[in-house]
């Protein structure tokens, strides 16, 4: 009732009933919707605020505020009327809007729509829509990613190595190389992605194929053809293994156990671009990083070897791996 009084100036009874629909119209920015617990209110301009619990107005579902005190999330309320929904929609109704909202439901992986009533920052009602589906199925998709961000799609292991590939290719050469970051594809996923959209709400609809595809479509023609040849997308071992090139910060990465480089004399590269070694023991560990393979031979090979003998005595370490024949296997129980 004191807030009511200090609002509307009138006794605590008439303030009470006739305060609120009043200030309606001098401070339509300032309509408070109850959130959370009791006292706490989210006002149409976004702001926050709160009420003493000791006050009458503490449970009333809106308000409007007369006297916001503090420029903190929540500020105190000191002066308010109470005033009901139906007087909101009545005395606001040319500021409410309505329009549809694009969510996505990250257990079910798929997106859904509802329509929203909302006077600024208030949501004053909502009702679910039908899950959409063709054209209005596919924009609600580019939404949600541009919402959620890139993360959300299914990438696949392919659609991820081919987005890194031609990252690496982006720095190292520049456009015409595509860039495949997160703002550049957000800002072109008409281009892109849209096409290759099958008109259903739910991700798992969408192939890691069709993000690969989807992505090559950024590639002028003329060089698509390049792509693998500049950023292949495994290196054959000297032992004939076909291993995956890693793509990261603008460098070509292969993970291989030593013992399959032996006798190679110059170190590899992709694409004319050195590879990063990481040399791997038998156990798959890291053993050593390195851009100069043959540099690694002549130099720390022989502490590695040294140390390496004794905790791996199954499998071959020469004094000289340059020309040492390239192996995958321990060694032979005869040797």
């Amino acid at each position: 009732e004191r807030l009511a009084r200090q609002a509307g100036g009138e006794s605590a009874q008439d303030g009470a009933a006739t305060a609120g629909p009043l200030l309606l119209h001098a401070w339509p920015d300032r309509v408070a919707k109850a959130r959370g617990a009791p006292g706490r209110f989210l006002l149409a301009n976004g702001r926050g605020g709160e009420i003493d619990p000791a006050e009458r107005l503490v449970r009333e579902p809106f308000l409007v505020v007369a006297d916001l005190q503090g420029r903190a999330r929540n500020a105190r309320i000191a002066a308010a009327a109470a005033v009901r929904e139906e007087e909101v929609l009545a005395g606001l109704g040319h500021r409410i809007e309505t329009r549809v909202e694009t969510l996505f439901d990250r257990e079910r992986g798929a997106v859904r729509q509802r329509e929203v009533r909302r006077l600024g920052a208030i949501l004053l009602g909502e009702q679910a829509l039908p899950a959409p589906r063709g054209a209005a199925a596919d924009r609600a998709v580019l939404d949600a990613v541009r919402a959620h961000g890139l993360a959300i799609l299914p990438w696949s292991r392919e659609a991820e190595q081919l987005r890194a590939r031609l990252a690496f290719l982006h720095v190292r050469q520049g456009a015409p190389w595509p860039d495949v970051g997160d703002a550049a594809l957000t800002a072109r996923l008409e281009e892109w992605l849209l096409p290759f959209l099958k008109g259903e709400a739910a991700l798992s609809a969408i192939s890691g194929r069709a993000l690969a595809d989807g992505l090559m479509t950024l590639v002028p023609f003329a060089l698509q053809r390049r792509v693998d040849s500049e950023a292949p997308s495994h290196f054959t071992a000297p032992t004939g293994s076909r291993l995956p090139i890693r793509y990261e910060n603008g460098e070509a990465v292969l993970a291989v156990r030593v013992q399959e480089l032996f006798g190679l004399t110059e170190h590899p590269s992709a694409g004319g671009v050195p590879l990063t070694l990481e040399l791997l023991s038998p156990a798959h560990r890291p053993l050593q990083k390195t851009q100069d393979l043959p540099g690694f031979w002549r130099g720390s090979w022989a502490d590695v070897r040294a140390e390496m003998r004794g905790r791996y005595p199954k499998h071959v370490w020469p004094e000289d791996p340059a020309r040492a024949a390239p192996t995958r296997r321990a060694k032979s129980r005869s040797g």
